[in-house]
């Protein structure tokens, strides 16, 4: 297996990992990068191939040990679906999908283009950006309304997602660190207390539903439910935020793309070319042979989902922005069986979002270039600032 070194911090990286992905593809299937010490699938069919692998999972072999600092982190942690296996994987997920279901979803349609108009009729005539105006919104305020919490709290919703999902990033040290462990204790406070109303008093909203999901005579624990809401708003929010802000980009920077950005592959284009998350780690769960190489029971492999993105044996010239490209599989919310749970809804906010901006907004244009933020494993925008 050949090796490379690079800095998921280095801010060249940073503003364009694509390049380091390229050079790694073209060494193979899968390379060992030196600053993970581990190794990555860097093609298409090899990450496919570990994120279907049931030889392989997000849960460690052994439980880690866990600094005193962050015992509120984990706490959230031990009950997330995104970090089991079956059979509990399964009984969340089976759950959860009773309550998050497609059908559900696509009743949002209106709600998200209803926000989305609201939301351009606040833009300014100065230069202004366009993450804190349009793109944090969307998605926050949606899932405050689904979950049936007030939409004040969306500020506050959004501050603890941020402080929670940093614990996943390169740039993460104490300081990041104390904050996630902060805003997991206040989080979950404020949903025991909602909890706690709901039982009492149903409503149509997202708790009550998770309340109510019941398979084989078992529901959800009160940790498990409130759990199950924060991975909803940290993940999908986060995603969509960086989804949003990256495809507004794109096509502010191919010219002649504007009038082909409604199109209905547009989203799907977005989330391939320029995906908000880029890599996903599998543990080894058997000796096992992947692509000629052997991994071992209890190594730690990663899934480059921006590699799998760009790869040229699956699109031609994958490099090159194409609203109306037949996308087909992208590795944008993973595969297997911890495909994002949530995708229904980031896909229809993402189209929403996006169809409406520039319908309304045709002269939008990038008023200072963009740059984006030290975020890895996630990918996306520190400002994006446009004149409308």
């Amino acid at each position: 297996m050949q090796r490379i070194t690079q800095s998921p911090t280095d801010p060249g990286f940073v503003q364009n990992p694509y390049r380091f992905y390229d050079q790694a593809r073209a060494m193979g299937d899968l390379v060992w990068w030196e600053d993970y010490a581990m190794p990555v699938a860097t093609t298409h069919r090899a990450v496919m191939a570990i994120l279907k692998d049931r030889q392989m999972g997000r849960a460690p072999l052994d439980p880690p040990q866990t600094p005193q600092h962050l015992a509120p982190f984990y706490a959230i942690e031990a009950h997330s679906m995104l970090e089991l296996e079956p059979p509990r994987h399964t009984r969340l997920r089976g759950l959860v999908l009773r309550a998050f279901t497609s059908r559900r979803i696509a009743t949002l349609a209106p709600e998200i283009e209803a926000l989305c108009h609201r939301l351009i009729d606040r833009f300014p005539d100065a230069p202004f950006d366009l993450l804190p105006a349009y793109a944090q919104h969307v998605p926050v305020t949606i899932i405050a309304r689904l979950l049936g919490v007030p939409e004040s709290m969306a500020d506050q919703l959004l501050d603890w997602s941020n402080a929670m999902v940093a614990m996943y990033q390169a740039r993460r040290d104490r300081a990041v660190e104390e904050a996630a462990a902060a805003a997991a204790t206040d989080f979950s406070a404020f949903l025991q207390e909602y909890v706690a109303a709901r039982r009492s008093k149903p409503a149509d909203d997202l708790i009550t539903h998770l309340i109510a999901a019941e398979e084989d005579g078992t529901r959800l624990s009160t940790d498990e439910l409130i759990t199950t809401c924060i991975l909803l708003l940290n993940a999908g929010h986060e995603a969509t935020v960086h989804s949003l802000g990256n495809g507004v980009k794109a096509v502010l920077e191919s010219p002649g793309e504007m009038l082909a950005a409604r199109s209905e592959d547009l989203a799907e284009e977005v989330l391939r070319f320029d995906p908000p998350l880029h890599m996903f780690t599998r543990t080894v769960y058997e000796d096992t042979e992947v692509f000629s190489h052997r991994l071992k029971r209890g190594d730690t492999v990663g899934a480059l989902l921006g590699a799998a993105n760009r790869d040229p044996a699956v699109w031609d010239a994958p490099g090159r922005f194409d609203p109306g490209r037949q996308v087909g599989m992208h590795a944008g919310f993973g595969a297997g069986l911890h495909f994002c749970v949530g995708a229904p809804l980031a896909r229809l906010e993402l189209a929403i979002g996006l169809r409406t901006l520039f319908a309304r907004c045709p002269a939008l244009a990038l008023s200072s270039e963009p740059h984006y933020a030290n975020l890895y494993h996630f990918h996306g925008l520190r400002e994006l600032m446009v004149t409308r």
